[in-house]
């Protein structure tokens, strides 16, 4: 008995030894992926199921706000202990990692996967942040936001015109055919979503030009009227609670819709027999829209730098990116991905993407960059000045010079440059 008992005994911390030996070998092998993508419940899902394809470690993804990944970041900087080997964030994020000077240079690493894969020059060039020889972050996918429509709304699209190359006006005109035939607005945007990268990426460009530098310009003036006069009246007023603009769309709320891709993809998903998607309209300036490029870096804190390198070249390989494209509506920044086998709805997008950016008269607007933390509050000054002006119906002229004056100062208070479509400055932007 007592004999037994003994043996049992051995066994036990045997394999208490031998769990321990695993458990630490899969901790050598953990990566922490901090990500300000994919922090929608339904999206964190998909997203940690793709990562579990990750066969050289385990993976404990953590989805985070901006501000929350910055302020974490930052104080790991600062005691010089980490727990995040990997960081997922919008290229206007970097800039502050990059000044509190958090990250590792993937120059090496970047070398490598472009001698398998051809990675797209411009988003490589936008992750050396200015630089000549220092790789910040290595572009991980990329995004933007289109227009999308049922498709019993093209019977009054307005004569002559080209849905891959619409203007304002005839956006204007369509949505007003529209409302005089079913006596509802039926155009809608996420109001209560994001907005803000509308009238950053798509109204302003689209009418000035520029986004930061234009602000408060005559054009900027005239675009607003034409919102508030022409376009707004026929807008449904529902918009301003819509986060997302796909269940709008299958409802039947709306006919027509602007919004992000992935946010537009759910409709796209379920009834791609049912809409189709196309470039945002163009104005006097050209067609505004915005890239959203996401990357990847790794902080100088990472307790498994080796795994976060091994992680990132898992994200780049060609089935994490179609995996991430048919899941969750990101594109692919390398060219090797196959675009021909696409579910129907995801091809349908994509060729509006693509048509998109294309275009002859197309105006590339980055996300703001250089903000910091206070990031949130260039979207709040967007978002105020077409409130006041569009909805509320106040003096364009008046609201711009008063709102203009805010921005300039979180300019100067932030030191932030000009980003595109604006002309890059080496100090702080300047509001016109």
């Amino acid at each position: 008995m007592f004999k037994a008992t003994r043996h049992l005994i051995i066994l036990l911390v045997v394999m208490s030894f031998i769990g321990g030996a695993i458990a630490t070998a899969q901790d050598d092998n953990k990566v922490t992926f901090i990500s300000t993508q994919f922090n929608v419940v339904e999206e964190s899902d998909k997203a940690r199921a793709i990562f579990e394809g990750f066969e050289d470690g385990t993976v404990e993804f953590v989805p985070s706000e901006e501000g929350p990944a910055l302020d974490l970041l930052k104080a790991e900087g600062e005691t010089g202990e980490g727990v995040n080997d990997v960081v997922g964030a919008l290229h206007g994020t970097f800039p502050t990692l990059v000044t509190n000077d958090l990250m590792f240079d993937l120059t090496d690493l970047l070398a490598e996967i472009e001698a398998e894969y051809d990675v797209n020059d411009d988003f490589v060039a936008l992750g050396k942040m200015g630089t000549e020889d220092y790789q910040y972050y290595i572009p991980w996918m990329q995004a933007t936001y289109t227009m999308a429509a049922h498709q019993d709304a093209l019977q009054y699209l307005p004569e002559g015109a080209d849905i891959n190359a619409l203007t304002w006006e005839q956006l204007a005109a369509w949505a007003k055919n529209m409302y005089d035939a079913t006596g509802e607005a039926k155009l809608g945007f996420p109001v209560a979503g994001l907005f803000h990268r509308f009238l950053e990426g798509y109204a302003w460009p689209s009418f000035t030009g520029g986004m930061v530098t234009q602000f408060k310009s005559q054009a900027a003036i005239d675009m607003l009227v034409f919102f508030r006069d022409q376009l707004w009246p026929y807008v449904n007023p529902e918009s301003i609670n819509y986060d997302f603009m796909n269940e709008p769309l299958l409802s039947g709320e709306v006919l027509v819709a602007f919004d992000h891709v992935a946010r537009l993809k759910p409709a796209f998903d379920a009834e791609p027999e049912n809409f189709v998607a196309f470039p945002a309209p163009a104005g006097p300036a050209g067609r505004g829209y915005m890239p959203v490029v996401v990357g990847l870096g790794i902080p100088f804190t990472s307790p498994n730098p080796d795994s976060a390198e091994e992680f990132i070249r898992f994200l780049l390989s060609p089935e994490t990116q179609s995996q991430i494209l048919a899941e969750l509506g990101f594109y692919p920044v390398i060219s090797e991905v196959d675009m021909t086998n696409l579910p129907e709805g995801v091809a349908i997008q994509a060729a509006a993407v693509l048509a998109q950016q294309n275009s002859e008269d197309a105006i590339p607007s980055l996300l703001p960059v250089g903000l910091g933390d206070r990031g949130g509050e260039i979207n709040q000054i967007f978002r105020d000045a077409f409130t006041r002006v569009v909805v509320d119906g106040e003096d364009a002229a008046t609201v711009l010079e008063e709102q203009g004056g805010v921005l300039q100062t979180l300019m100067t208070e932030t030191g932030a440059a000009c980003w595109a479509p604006d002309p890059v400055s080496e100090g702080p932007c300047q509001v016109e």
